[in-house]
């Protein structure tokens, strides 16, 4: 039986990226631009996972398209050559139009508003999913609409569907300061962080500044462009789904592919790598032979893992390779995994066991593959607390002025204290220690002494 997921696009970025990501699996399952099947070619395919059959037989996403403002929505589902494969009442645009203005508390106010409105949408889609099991949400954690709107709907998906599985894809900002467009990136981003911490099961974190320097040095673009950026981004969504839509024994379902990921709640931010990597219009690829050993060696090197946190220092948590191949012989797969063993290519967590899982799955027919072999990974390692430490560093710089606070105080939320930046500056800083915590052999103790600590202090409650 097919477990369902619900996708939602919050924001420019969030709709960008989905956008590409959509193009991508018609691609993959033989779908056209309006929802229609190239041929009748018998697939052992699963599309019912993100796409429904209409009464004519057309294939519709189940996507909700949410933005404050129209330009990107409108440009997916009423210009763009994908706009007949949407359900037109699954787009929620917001009668102002003005947008959230890069202020997460805009945004967060406003999906306050619209809250009954857009509920209702996901409600309409849940009920019609035999067997749901979750929801994916694209958005960026930089501006005002997918930071604000999609941590209020992080909260709201969480109180309205507790036991269902939320998985995000969140695009982290560009850090260097010359390239960054948006000032108040640092409390928008720290905002949306508590909330991807608090309430979310699972975040792929897509970070801008890595697929730049990627698009740059592997592709050799000169000037990457965001069409460049958001087509690397759906190929890592697509080939991050591939299991699900192409089952296998087994990662064929969401919880499977996320349990061994994640050993504990709190350390659920994983990073990506992809190889060889070659985008549609260029002809350009500097890997010209692939076998299963090259592929996943490739995959663990610093060049090729898609968050810019140094993966030398620190040490892998957990870590899953999809080996893409029609031809791959799983006797490969054993002897890569032998290999990496023996020479100790990989550093693991000292308080658990060497957690390398490898998924093989098949290519899709309907797309021309130009290597034999490709290789997804997806990992949890310390290193993520790098990143965190970085965004408090530009957090920090501009909280100690109090400066661009303005905006947000003109919302409620923020009109009688600033508490809100403090709490979710302490979440992300816990967050950074339970990472740096995982390194060390103790770790299964971390945050017992504090318990303990609070239960001393507080008074007998009997």
């Amino acid at each position: 039986m097919p477990r369902e997921i619900i996708t939602l696009q919050v924001g420019q970025c969030g709709n960008q990226i989905g956008g590409e990501f959509w193009k991508q699996l018609c691609l993959e399952h033989g779908i056209t631009a309006d929802g229609t099947l190239v041929d009748d070619t018998p697939l052992d395919d699963r599309k019912d996972v993100f796409f429904y059959q209409s009464d004519d037989d057309r294939y519709v996403p189940r996507a909700l398209l949410i933005d404050l403002e129209p330009r990107v929505v409108n440009k997916l589902a009423h210009a763009g050559p994908y706009r007949q494969l949407f359900n037109p009442e699954n787009l929620f645009i917001a009668q102002e139009g003005g947008g959230a203005g890069n202020n997460w508390a805009s945004g967060f106010r406003q999906g306050e508003e619209h809250h009954e409105q857009v509920l209702d949408m996901i409600d309409r889609e849940a009920d019609n999913s035999d067997s749901l099991e979750g929801f994916v949400l694209a958005h960026s954690i930089a501006g005002g609409t997918g930071s604000g709107m999609g941590s209020y709907l992080l909260e709201a998906l969480n109180d309205h569907f507790p036991k269902k599985l939320v998985q995000t894809y969140s695009v982290f900002p560009n850090w260097d300061e010359n390239q960054s467009d948006v000032v108040v990136q640092p409390y928008n981003s720290v905002l949306t962080l508590k909330r991807l911490t608090l309430n979310a099961d699972a975040v792929v974190v897509l970070d801008n500044t890595a697929l730049n320097r990627i698009a740059v040095d592997r592709l050799r673009i000169d000037n990457p462009t965001v069409d460049h950026i958001n087509s690397l981004v759906a190929t890592i969504m697509a080939a991050s789904t591939t299991t699900l839509r192409y089952p296998g024994y087994m990662n064929n379902d969401l919880i499977g592919l996320l349990a061994s990921l994640i050993p504990t709640p709190r350390c659920h931010f994983l990073m990506t790598g992809y190889t060889p990597l070659v985008l549609e219009d260029s002809s350009i690829s500097t890997i010209r032979k692939t076998t299963v050993l090259d592929v996943m060696r490739r995959l663990t090197q610093p060049k090729n893992i898609m968050v810019s946190a140094n993966t030398r220092s620190g040490c892998y948590i957990s870590m899953l390779h999809m080996i893409q191949g029609n031809d791959v012989d799983p006797t490969q797969i054993h002897k890569a995994l032998q290999r990496i063993r023996d020479r100790q290519l990989i550093p693991f967590i000292p308080w658990g066991p060497a957690s390398i899982q490898v998924a093989l799955a098949r290519k899709s027919p309907y797309v021309e593959a130009k290597h034999k072999v490709s290789g997804f990974l997806l990992a949890n390692h310390t290193s993520m607390a790098e990143l965190f430490d970085r965004l408090l560093g530009q957090y920090d710089r501009i909280r100690s002025r109090n400066a661009f606070l303005d905006n947000y105080r003109r919302e409620l939320l923020f009109q009688d204290s600033l508490d809100e930046f403090d709490n979710a500056r302490e979440t992300v800083q816990n967050l950074v220690d339970e990472y740096r915590a995982c390194e060390r052999p103790d770790y299964v103790n971390f945050g017992l002494e504090t318990a303990q600590l609070s239960s001393v202090l507080q008074p007998n409650s009997k």
